[in-house]
């Protein structure tokens, strides 16, 4: 019984550890992929796989646009240059900016930026 018990622990804890890497980490809800060139973290996100980010068709100007939906409630859409996250949009950014969705919060280098709405 104890042999038993031991053995499912380390198939348990072997588990849990192999779901966790940099890019998810199933323990502390944390899930990170680099999206059009920017790292995007989005905390909250407990789930055994993410589906990767998404390249759609570019902009009539040419440029780039990107979809990353790791969990149910966090969309991440990078249009150009602009960032646009569960729909809201969170101004123009850079091309090394760190995109953070905590909590529903969204971060560009831990800072907050302004909110506008879009169509």
């Amino acid at each position: 019984m104890n042999r038993l018990r031991i053995t499912l622990i380390v198939l348990g804890s072997t588990l849990v550890i192999s779901a966790c890497s940099r890019s998810n980490n199933l323990l502390l809800g944390r899930v990170e992929a680099t999206v059009g060139g920017h790292r995007v973290e989005v905390t909250d996100c407990y789930r055994t796989s993410v589906p990767p980010p998404q390249q759609l068709p570019d902009l009539p100007n040419g440029k780039r646009v990107y979809e990353f939906k790791p969990c149910r409630d966090a969309e991440v859409l990078m249009r150009g240059d602009e960032l646009i996250v569960n729909g809201r949009s969170y101004g123009l950014i850079k091309p090394s900016d760190v995109i953070t969705v905590d909590h529903g919060r969204v971060l560009v280098n831990e800072q907050s930026p302004a909110v506008t709405t879009t169509k």
